[in-house]
């Protein structure tokens, strides 16, 4: 990256973007800048909008919630969700089973209500990736190639059975929320489930293979990581990491290499392709061509075909949120999820019509841009659109199915601005800004920091909000500013800017996935704290973006020791939280293998028998009343 070019610092941009407008709008950090004291900003700010106790940073084998505020498992890895499932022992698993049962490593959770009261609803989950070493016993943790070479056909099927999602009723009771073990809307996707690919790059020649000469039907989907719901009941999901399951290599000077090492592919983490030949390059170089893409799934029809809508692009996909224009058009936010990689936004052609069947085909049809943040604060969607702005056959962009297959270099091609691996992006339904959480990025020198991406290396990552112009989600333009630089705020070297409202326990490092309840307010779940990088596990923090307290966070949830906090999730009423913990057990930073004998944690049984299990969890006030 070192033909970026130089850049201010954010400092410096905000002291000259400053204005009576910011102070007024509450934005804290331009007050600092302006030499306004925290205490008189303490002394002005309305209370927070947030009245639960702070819960206290920290890592054990449990998971805490604010006092106040009970947690209740919902769906564990291996619960049966058929009526004919079978029972979860972890020592006599199959693929059979699995397929009937609550997959591994849940990550994105969607609430879609079934009746008015929001008592009954679907809830959509990813299953993002699986961790042999703690599934099954006899696995060194600190070898993977050992793993790898070690599973057994029967041990990679189920790994392939717990990827993909599932679809789940569930009701509230007095008790409060339970799974219905085999509702009519029960499903699971896996690895291996028939899935259309649609869209412009359906049927290209760059998607065929000798199992699907079409190439417009490919079996499953992987690596799936966070997602969206859309206004028509659909289930976004977006495949993220999907070079770790391929193994061999492609034949010297095979037109598919460029692409392969743009998608990293070659670092393999999986023993699927000792037994399927679809995971082999050598023998299928055009297999990974098809996945990395945003897959539509309707949860009210387990029968329906699932679709990976090509007109989303191809990368590593963390979320697909969306939001309307003001037109009507469906706008979804997406994040490619790797360090100097970009943002991007996907525009329907069509609006969203109120006859749900109508809208069926409308993501294939639309356009697909890349964005560039500018060093004062504006910034703009570039178009990926075949044939413009070098996206030509000069350029070995053939057609659009080229564009969106090698999404990457294009948005590369078109000079929009590398990212410090851009997750979630949610739109804030009440007030049209859209947020960014900003997870890391080590690699990025001192001398590459620019406005965008204001430190360099980048530990703790940051989250940008996003002003539309015009409020339109459809705009071509738009404003945008850094929230919060995250991090610990005494240490100066950090260079975080949370508000100084913010206490020892609020600030956090790596946001990854956000969402917002119905209030409007934001919360941002975290994925990389731990002993030694901040003293702290995962979890949920509330963070203020409205009035002087903007910028301010405040510690509600964290998970046990290893695990990941994914897939926050409001009901409409506001009243239950739905959060998903992922990897429980892995290595923490004190020695523990993270193996099935020796895990970092056996939450939530804590059985000397069992293993760690991802699980879903639903968390209410006590007493009942809404969140926060």
């Amino acid at each position: 990256m070192s033909d970026m070019p130089d850049a201010p610092t954010l400092d410096a941009v905000i002291a000259h973007r400053f204005s009576r407008r910011d102070l007024m709008r509450g934005s804290l950090a331009a007050a600092l800048a302006a030499g306004v004291t925290p205490q008189a900003v303490a002394a002005h700010a309305d209370a927070s909008p947030f009245d639960f106790p702070e819960l206290a940073a920290g890592v054990d084998e449990h998971l805490h919630v604010a006092e106040g505020y009970e947690v209740k498992l919902l769906l564990r890895w291996g619960d049966p969700l058929f009526a004919d499932a079978p029972a979860f022992d972890p020592r006599k698993q199959s693929a059979e089973g699995q397929e009937r049962q609550f997959g591994y490593n849940n990550d994105f959770v969607g609430f879609i209500p079934l009746d008015p009261s929001g008592q009954r609803g679907l809830l959509v989950v990813n299953h993002e990736y699986t961790n042999a070493e703690l599934m099954f016993p006899g696995l060194d943790a600190a070898d993977r190639k050992g793993v790898i070479a070690a599973l057994t056909p029967a041990q990679v099927a189920v790994e392939m059975a717990a990827h993909g999602g599932s679809v789940v009723e569930i009701v509230r009771e007095a008790a409060g929320w339970r799974p219905v073990v085999g509702s009519p809307y029960t499903r699971r996707i896996t690895a291996q489930t028939p899935i259309d690919l649609t869209g412009p790059a359906a049927g290209h020649p760059r998607l065929v293979t000798e199992a699907d000469p079409s190439g417009r039907r490919v079996l499953g989907m992987i690596n799936n990581c966070s997602g969206g719901v859309t206004p028509w009941g659909t289930w976004l999901s977006g495949e993220e990491n999907i070079n770790y399951y391929f193994g061999g290599a492609l034949p010297t000077g095979h037109p598919e290499a460029g692409n392969a090492k743009a998608m990293g592919l070659g670092s393999l983490q999986y023993a699927w392709s000792r037994f399927h030949p679809r995971f082999d390059l050598a023998q299928t170089p055009n297999e990974p061509n098809r996945f990395g893409w945003v897959v539509e799934i309707d949860p009210f029809d387990p029968g329906s075909t699932p679709k990976k809508r090509t007109a989303l692009g191809r990368f590593k996909h963390e979320g697909a949120a969306g939001a309307r224009s003001l037109d009507g058009r469906y706008v979804v936010y997406l994040g490619d999820d790797e360090r100097f990689q970009h943002v991007y936004r996907f525009v329907s052609a069509g609006r969203v019509q109120a006859e749900r069947g109508a809208n069926a085909d409308l993501l294939d049809f639309g356009t697909l841009s890349v964005a560039r943040f500018e060093p004062d604060g504006t910034g703009r969607w570039l178009p990926l659109v075949h044939g413009a702005n070098g996206l030509d056959a000069a350029n070995g962009f053939a057609s659009q199915a080229d564009v969106l297959i090698e999404t990457r270099r294009a948005a590369k091609r078109l000079g929009a601005t590398p990212m410090d691996r851009p997750e979630d992006i949610e739109a804030n339904p009440r007030t049209g800004r859209v947020y960014v959480m900003l997870t890391n990025n080590v690699k990025r020198a001192a001398d590459q920091e620019e406005p965008a991406n204001p430190r360099g290396p980048n530990a703790f990552g940051h989250v940008i909000e996003i002003a539309p112009d015009g409020t339109d989600h459809g705009a071509e333009t738009f404003r945008w500013e850094v929230l919060v630089r995250c991090g610990d705020p005494s240490k100066p070297e950090v260079r975080a800017s949370f508000s100084a409202l913010t206490t020892e326990n609020g600030w956090f490092g790596m946001p990854d996935n956000c969402t917002f309840d119905g209030r409007g307010r934001l919360w941002i779940a975290t994925d990389g704290n731990n002993r030694r990088a901040t003293g702290r596990a995962d979890g949920i923090w509330a963070v203020e973006t409205e009035g002087p307290r903007r910028g301010t966070a405040r510690h509600f949830l964290r998970v046990p020791v290893g695990a990941e906090m994914c897939g926050p999730c409001f009901t409409p009423d506001d009243e239950t939280f739905f959060v998903a913990v992922q990897h429980p057990g892995e290595p923490d930073e004190e020695g523990a293998l993270g193996s099935y004998e020796k895990p970092s944690t056996r939450w939530p049984d804590f059985s000397p028998d069992w293993p760690p299990r991802p699980s879903v969890v639903a968390v209410q006030r006590t007493g009942g009343g809404r969140i926060g």
